[in-house]
């Protein structure tokens, strides 16, 4: 490594893979591509340290949550507001239902004065109402409970609510975490296959290469005794059509009449030898010679009769 080249240490690489699988979660760097780019994994580490984990930097995330907090506080300022108008709105419908089914005098309608006073009598007991339906909503088995335990379940529920939500938020964030760990060791899982595949092909091809000698000798072995059996069979059948065509009698018979045929072949070489010492002897004379010739010529064509028919004769045997 040249003097000027940047290394992580150990510790400096483990905050880093942090850094990439939560602050910058489309980072989805290897330790192995932080190690070929160390310049840029020193880019991520200084980068971390002006982010936060959503990607903000921190001045813009610290005025996000401060505009979050008066969002919030202007939004239970404007909730209580609605839910005290609606609840007027609803004691308002109902008196003035009572009002047209009941037989009120003009100065019992009129009576604004006692209205106002009861008003927040009303308000209260009709918000107290729907806290206990709320409460029996999220509980159940709160709706069997007393007055007095209601309502301290009720004073309790908020706080109980918030921490759900707090659950819920950090059971998401652990789901990203899993998520974006699982997508890892998927493509890890998934490099890994391709190296295992490529390297059983290997094995195969080697083993294929190694083993295909072998197998060739062995084929042609199997091949070359196939091929005799198949010899040997034919012979057989050659045999046992003979022996079914040819009685013991005849082939006795053929057996002399071979013998005879090989004598009378000898007799007819010793004559043909005893003609070419002759023609040796006298291969310096004239017209002898040439009667010479043609009874050696003469003699030689009667041995080839003789063996073409004892050729013949083998051939029938057979």
């Amino acid at each position: 490594m040249a003097s000027g080249d940047f290394c992580l240490p150990g510790e400096g690489m483990e905050i880093l893979q942090q850094v990439c699988s939560k602050q910058l979660p489309p980072c989805n760097l290897s330790e192995e591509d932080l190690l070929r780019n160390p310049h840029f994994g020193k880019l991520l580490l200084g980068l971390s340290q002006h982010i936060d984990e959503s990607g903000l930097s921190l001045t813009l995330a610290k005025e996000q949550a401060q505009a979050w907090k008066e969002v919030r506080l202007h939004k239970t300022i404007w909730l209580r507001s609605e839910i005290l108008q609606r609840v007027i709105q609803e004691l308002l419908v109902d008196y003035y239902v009572k009002t047209q089914d009941t037989n009120l005098t003009l100065d019992d309608k009129k009576d604004f004065v006692w209205m106002r006073a009861r008003l927040p009598l009303e308000v209260e007991e009709q918000l107290k109402k729907k806290c206990f339906t709320l409460l029996c909503y999220h509980d159940p088995n709160s709706d069997s409970d007393g007055e007095t335990l209601k309502a301290a379940k009720v004073w309790k529920l908020a706080e109980v609510l918030v921490g759900e939500k707090q659950q819920c938020q950090d059971a998401k964030s652990q789901q990203k975490e899993q998520m974006v760990l699982l997508e890892k060791k998927s493509a890890t899982y998934s490099q890994v296959l391709l190296r295992c595949l490529a390297l059983l092909q290997r094995l195969l091809q080697e083993h294929r290469l190694k083993t295909q000698s072998e197998l060739d000798r062995i084929n042609a072995q199997y091949l070359e005794i196939k091929c005799s059996a198949m010899i040997l069979k034919l012979r057989m059948e050659e045999l046992k059509i003979l022996s079914d065509t040819y009685t013991a009698e005849k082939v006795e018979v053929h057996r002399l009449i071979r013998d005879r045929l090989e004598g009378a072949i000898r007799l007819q070489e010793q004559d043909m030898e005893k003609s070419r010492q002759v023609l040796s002897t006298y291969d310096v004379l004239g017209e002898e010679f040439d009667r010479l010739v043609k009874e050696y010529t003469c003699l030689k064509q009667a041995t080839e009769n003789k063996r073409w028919a004892l050729r013949e004769f083998n051939k029938a045997c057979r």
